[in-house]
């Protein structure tokens, strides 16, 4: 214990006396020690850089004590060295800076890593800022063209730059999603809930999880609040434009979204009273049981209950308040003059995690970030100390603290000893409010440190937790624990939350922004048992929001670029989650199989036969149909999905099925109660599967201008649709007839018996059938020369339908006027059409068989003659 103790990182001393310059020249098996010229006093971080032009000159910055140090030059492979310069990285200091890179097309030309990028042009003797006012600063990568001197690209914590002016301005790629997010909280906003995260030195950030357009969520949906460090945050959960955001080492602000305006309301400390220790990512929570509480910690807990305007201290210093500099680091007690780094880092000492039990109000939790968990159960009047917690160790960071969402007298705890070289994960359980604990560490893998858990607000065993490498969820209790894997890089996420109302699961990344688990409902059920035993399970549905995604850009991209970034919203719709436990496979794959496994047993492939070969060829590909019918169970529309084992989701657009082959898409559906089935269709049988399921679709938007009556604007459309569907298929009906009569002139003049005559019958219904034509789909005479012609019957019923498809506002008066001139029309047309085509045309294919014309298109099969 007492080895451990000495091990803990209560700081940064970023030196000491083995520091130094070493150097190899057998490839790394022996290293000597490089010291001429080089400052004999303990050194910190080192950097070098190897000239490329002149591999025997070589570059150093060393850190020194009390932040001095400087640039250093040697000319003869390390072997003696010269001072240059003092510039150091400065800022935040070495342990988050310092490197250097020689430019590869100038001699002696260097960069340094620095809050502003340092260039050197003379070796180090003079430095400069390469920098531009509208570039982020904390430099912290350089690279270079192969073959262009003036081109540069720079890494920093605002992402990607690169130069094509040898550093006197710069470009922003604004299409890598780099951020590096602390914590995160959601809102109740609606249709849309939003995010708000705070970010590694580039402020708080706030957005849609979700947009209502086809371009997805752009960058420029998203606005800052709050500037600095953003870390932990919070949204009234009763009104989205209260955010409470903070940046580093506990600046709080309140933040109005209305107004863009935020105020500083950080809590501070009594007359008489030292100042208070923040962590550099302090904790806040608003209370479950009044939505204007806030408790927010420094060494001590503060609680307000009018948004942050005041503040009253409810608990005394809840550290073990040691003093940093005399505790061991590596194995002593160092010198107050040693190459300490602090500015940058917490104060020791500090809370690090609150929550309150949103089935107990005043039963409160508090861990810090030197291994102590404290409880109140009377809103900090009393508290207790769990000072350690069994195969824990002593002074390890108590990453979270979470009360139960259903027990009041559970509680979880998640720690990180990582400083000290322990890695394991730590999730503890207490069912008595922090008195015993034990693990649910389940079958986590070893060296993974926890950040945060969080757990299902319907059922209590389902847990996620947010990792060092990704996301992890158990359905009992932590027992058994998955990696969620689906679209998600392996990165640490520091923070999870749960959008009730939608029931998704949103983590922040250190280093790919945000992620959204859409509904996890299903995890709710799911079970070993779910999972063997049945051959397919179709999850329920949630409600789906009916709307016409806008097109703001005209295209998800509009022209803006392939570097246009544009995160993708979840699929529109109605979205059905289904399971299949095994693929479903063709004849010929499950054949391939079967021989498979034959080969690989050493065994003989047998011959399938060609009666089994002809049904392979004919055979198609298996299909899972889900059909949508509404509530008088009228099929509505058909999708299909993924045929292969393992969960999937499809999506229904809310629409009816098209009215015509070739038409994009069918009405919208109107508001209600809808149920889908699923079925199979293997080896040319349809089967049903799994259990039908209900959901509900609900209209979201409010327009300026008030809508029709949605189910008799449906109906119209319908009907418009019926109409169009009629008009097409009459169109391609005459075509075919126009198409057979072409067919038949050519055979009546190449037949020898064939009466002459019967060309001039063909040519006179084919002109016929040109005028219905002409009516039918448009006078081609003018409009093939650009001239303007009357509308035709197939346009006009196009109109009825196209036009308000876009829209839930629903047919114009035009849009119905266009609708009943079309039907007038095509009913004024029709007998002609159907003479046409069921008398003349049958009566001439008849001629055709008794003079022997050579068969044609649309006639009947020809009979053998004796």
């Amino acid at each position: 214990a007492t080895h451990q103790r000495h091990r803990t990182v209560w700081a940064l001393v970023n030196g000491g006396p083995e520091s130094g310059i070493h150097k190899s020249t057998d490839g790394g098996e022996t290293w000597r020690e490089l010291t001429e010229g080089l400052p004999p006093e303990d050194k910190g971080k080192i950097s070098l850089a190897v000239s490329p032009q002149k591999p025997d000159v070589v570059y150093a910055t060393i850190e020194l004590a009390g932040r001095t140090g400087g640039s250093w030059r040697s000319t003869n492979g390390g072997e003696t060295w010269t001072k240059t310069s003092d510039y150091t990285s400065g800022g935040t200091g070495p342990h988050y800076y310092q490197e250097i890179w020689a430019d590869p097309h100038r001699f002696d030309v260097l960069y340094q890593a620095n809050v502003r990028l340092g260039r050197t042009q003379d070796g180090g003797l003079t430095w400069d800022e390469v920098e531009s006012p509208w570039k982020h600063v904390d430099n912290h990568a350089v690279a270079f063209h192969p073959t262009d001197p003036d081109f540069l690209l720079v890494g920093c914590d605002g992402g990607l730059y690169r130069s094509y002016d040898y550093g006197k301005t710069f470009q922003f790629c604004a299409n890598l999603p780099l951020t590096q997010f602390y914590k995160l909280s959601l809102d109740n906003d609606y249709p849309f809930y939003n995010v708000v995260g705070g970010t590694q030195d580039n402020n708080t950030q706030y957005g849609p999880s979700r947009t209502n357009n086809e371009s997805g969520i752009r960058n420029s949906d998203w606005r800052t609040t709050i500037g600095g460090d953003g870390h932990d945050c919070a949204i009234d959960p009763e009104d989205p434009n209260i955010i409470y955001c903070e940046s580093q080492q506990g600046f709080l602000r309140r933040y109005d979204r209305a107004t863009g305006e935020s105020i500083d309301v950080r809590p501070q400390p009594a007359e008489g009273e030292e100042g208070l220790r923040y962590n550099w990512d302090s904790p806040i929570l608003i209370s479950p049981h009044s939505h204007t509480r806030l408790y927010f910690g420094s060494k001590k807990l503060h609680r307000s209950d009018d948004r942050g305007d005041s503040w009253t201290t409810i608990s005394p210093d809840l550290s073990r308040g040691r003093d940093r500099f005399k505790l061991p680091l590596m194995e002593r007690i160092w010198s107050i003059d040693a190459l300490w780094d602090l500015s940058a880092m917490s104060w020791y000492g500090n809370i690090t995690s609150i929550s309150e039990s949103p089935l107990q109000e005043d039963l409160i939790y508090v861990g810090t970030d030197d291994g102590l968990i404290h409880v109140t159960e009377d809103a900090g009047r009393n508290w207790r100390k769990i000072e350690s917690i069994y195969g824990v160790g002593e002074f390890a960071f108590v990453n979270d603290v979470k009360a139960d969402l259903h027990d009041a007298d559970t509680v979880y705890a998640v720690l990180d000893h990582h400083k000290t070289g322990d890695f394991r994960a730590y999730v503890m359980k207490s069912p008595d409010r922090g008195h015993t604990w034990t693990p649910m560490t389940g079958n986590l893998p070893d060296r993974h440190i926890v950040w945060r858990i969080v757990q299902d607000h319907v059922k209590p065993d389902l847990f996620f937790i947010g990792t060092e490498f990704g996301l992890f969820f158990t359905i009992d209790g932590g027992k058994q624990w998955t990696k969620l894997t689906g679209n998600v890089p392996t990165i640490p996420f520091r923070d999870l939350e749960i959008q009730k109302r939608e029931n998704d699961l949103v983590g922040a990344s250190f280093g790919r922004g945000f992620f959204v688990l859409d509904d996890y409902t299903p995890l709710r059920s799911v079970s070993n048992e779910l999972l063997t035993e049945n051959e397919f399970v179709l999850f329920p549905a949630r409600k789906s929001l009916l709307y016409v995604p806008a097109r703001p850009l005209g295209r998800e991209k509009g022209s803006q670029g392939d570097a246009f970034f544009t995160a993708a919203n979840p699929p529109f719709g109605a979205i059905f989650t289904y399971y299949l436990r095994d693929d479903l496979k063709t004849r010929r794959q499950a054949r391939h199989d079967k021989e498979a496994r034959v080969k690989k047993a050493g065994g003989d492939n047998a011959y399938p036969g060609f009666d089994a070969l002809k049904k392979e060829e004919r055979e198609e590909d298996p299909a899972i149909v889900f059909t949508i019918t509404d509530a008088a169970g009228q099929v509505v529309n058909r999708v299909t999905g993924e045929t292969s084992a393992g969960f999937h989701r499809v999506a229904w657009n809310l629409r009816y099925a098209p009215p015509t082959t070739g038409e994009s898409s069918g009405p919208l559906a109107a508001p209600g109660t809808y149920t889908v089935r699923a079925a199979k269709r293997v080896d040319d049988r349809a089967a049903p599967l799994g259990e039908p399921q209900t959901f509900e679709v609900v209209a979201v938007g409010k327009p300026s201008l008030p809508p029709q009556d949605r189910r008799e604007a449906l109906g119209f459309q319908i009907r418009a649709g019926r109409l169009l569907s009629t008009v097409v298929g009459a169109n391609g009906k005459l075509q075919e007839a126009l198409n057979q009569l072409e067919e038949i002139k050519t055979a009546i003049r190449e037949a020898s018996r064939a009466n002459i005559g019967l060309v001039d019958e063909a040519r006179k219904l084919e002109l016929e059938l040109l005028d219905a034509r002409d009516l039918l789909t448009g006078d081609t005479t003018l409009t093939n020369r650009k001239q303007t012609a009357p509308p035709s019957i197939v346009q006009r019923a196009r109109n009825a339908v196209s036009g308000s498809l876009k829209s839930t506002h629903g047919p114009t008066k035009t849009h119905r006027r266009e609708f009943t001139i079309a039907r007038q029309q095509y009913q004024s047309l029709a007998p002609k059409l159907t003479r046409m085509l069921e008398v003349d045309l049958v009566a001439l294919r008849k001629k055709l068989d008794e003079a022997g014309v050579p068969w044609t298109s649309g006639r009947r099969v020809p009979k053998l003659k004796q």
